[in-house]
């Protein structure tokens, strides 16, 4: 007979709490886990209570020492400084964090914590407790700086020698665009242009980059020695860029040199000057030709604008005869010819002496696809000009037209209505001529509304100010201007908006 073992089952002993009397497994502290919790704290060393400094002009905490971050909301970032302002979080394991609600106006932070810590002999022990932080008020040292009264560490001075003020409207656009002002202490106009303020030289380069990148412009660079300590070696200097922005504006009439001619593909020396973002578009008149000028291919042989745009004078056309693509002038080596546009002769006569007289102007023009019969246009009176120009004078008269048409006018547009989009603009220091700023500003809004290409490089926002029924009214307009449609504009949702002040209409 063979013996089976029986297995006898293990019985867990228990034993009472020495606090509170509760039956309970054994542990190396003999108190239940309420009577533990109650005597024990893991976190007496974890401070409740904390300060964070925030700078409200440039919305920045400190991260001591020195350093200054840009943190949003129950960010992962302003969690992680939260939890470095925690000197004795090391002595526990940290299992969860997060954030309480809070008003975001009650300069409140509260921050949930679940942690983990050893007690009596290797014994587990979680707490969960919550840490409130009181947001001080504080300006940084970049901030406190910038308020000091002319304080600034680099300056670029943009210049540029022309009568109007579009290429900065132009700038003023691809910078909103870019965020390229965002680190610009004060903005100074100037009679030729604008000076822009810096704390540091890296930010000042970065804004003459941008310029370089986006308009044809030159810079030269000069530093100023403020103090010197020979002790530690160390040179407190003043910099100073001087960014040069070509003089030739868009819709003005240069004249090229022999030399330059030739290297832009045989186009006649007379051009206009359709367009100009970060290099110099021109087109000729007489042939559709088109070219396109760098930056430094203009200021190794510059060139001068001979007409400009005050010199314009208003004609109607009286008659026009489109000419086909087999008579175009083409010979070999030329550059490339622009098919959007199309070749015509036009017959015009000033407005002023419609009715005065029959005798008709001819000329040859690229704008023969928005012409027509009793159509207003504007153009430059050559016959009737005194230009002072090098390379014009080497022209043979024979070859001279008697009136370059530039654009088409609309006289029955409204020059101050109503549209129905709108551009941001960025304040400056003092006020400019607003008589003198508002006609450049119009002329500026009326070429976007005439170059979709010009457009695409800005932002345009819808003005929430023009209702549905003007809006209707703008686009049943039958005044033949050309309109900016529903689609190429943005919606204006600017929550946090501190750096653009004015909007422009």
């Amino acid at each position: 007979m063979d013996y089976a073992p029986t297995s006898v089952p293990a019985t867990v002993l228990k034993i009472l709490c020495c606090q509170c009397g509760v039956t309970m497994e054994p542990n190396p502290a003999n108190m239940c886990v309420s009577c533990l919790r109650i005597h024990v704290d893991i976190t007496q060393d974890i401070p409740k209570q904390g300060i964070l400094q925030f700078c409200r002009n440039c919305e920045r905490y400190l991260q001591p020492p020195f350093e200054w971050i840009s943190c949003a909301l129950e960010s992962k970032e302003l969690l992680g400084l939260c939890l470095r302002k925690l000197k004795a979080l090391n002595k526990v394991k940290l299992v969860d964090a997060g954030f309480i609600w809070t008003e975001p106006h009650s300069k409140r932070i509260k921050v949930k914590l679940t942690v983990h810590g050893e007690v009596m002999s290797g014994m587990t022990l979680q707490q969960v407790f919550v840490v409130e932080f009181t947001v001080a008020n504080q300006m940084c040292d970049d901030c406190h700086r910038s308020e000091a009264q002319d304080y600034w560490r680099a300056l670029v001075q943009v210049r540029q020698k022309s009568d109007n003020k579009k290429t900065f409207y132009y700038l003023e656009q691809l910078m909103l665009k870019h965020k390229a002002h965002k680190n610009t202490l004060s903005i100074k106009p100037e009679p030729n242009g604008l000076d822009f303020f810096y704390s540091t030289e890296s930010q000042a380069r970065k804004l003459v980059d941008f310029m370089t990148a986006v308009l044809p412009c030159r810079y030269q660079h000069s530093k100023k020695l403020l103090s010197h300590d020979i002790h530690s070696n160390t040179y407190n200097y003043k910099f100073t860029y001087s960014v040069e922005i070509v003089p030739v504006m868009k819709d003005s009439v240069v004249c090229l040199s022999k030399k330059v001619s030739q290297q832009l593909g045989g186009i006649s020396p007379l051009c206009i000057v359709y367009r100009v973002t970060n290099s110099i578009k021109l087109i000729d008149p007489s042939t559709a030709q088109l070219a396109e000028v760098s930056s430094s291919a203009y200021w190794r042989d510059s060139f001068q604008s001979v007409f400009k745009s005050k010199q314009l004078t208003e004609y109607t056309v009286m008659d026009i005869e489109p000419i086909m693509e087999k008579d175009r002038v083409q010979f070999p080596g030329q550059g490339q010819l622009s098919y959007k546009h199309m070749l015509a002769d036009v017959w015009v006569v000033r407005s002023c002496d419609l009715g005065l007289t029959t005798d008709t102007i001819h000329c040859r023009s690229h704008l023969g696809h928005v012409l027509k019969p009793m159509d207003t246009v504007l153009g430059y009176a050559v016959a009737d000009s005194n230009v002072n120009d090098i390379n014009f004078d080497k022209l043979p008269k024979s070859s001279l037209p008697d009136v370059i048409l530039i654009k088409k006018n609309y006289p029955d547009r409204a020059r101050h209505r109503r549209r129905t989009w709108k551009l941001k603009r960025m304040t400056t220091d003092t006020e400019m001529n607003m008589e003198s700023d508002n006609n450049d500003m119009d002329e500026f809004m009326d070429d976007l509304e005439e170059d979709k290409d010009l457009r695409q490089h800005i932002n345009i926002y819808k003005n929430p100010d023009v209702g549905i029924e003007s809006a209707a009214e703008d686009d049943d307009d039958n005044d033949g201007a050309p309109r900016i449609s529903l689609d190429e504009m943005m919606e204006d949702l600017c929550i946090y908006e501190d750096d653009v002040m004015e909007v422009y209409e």
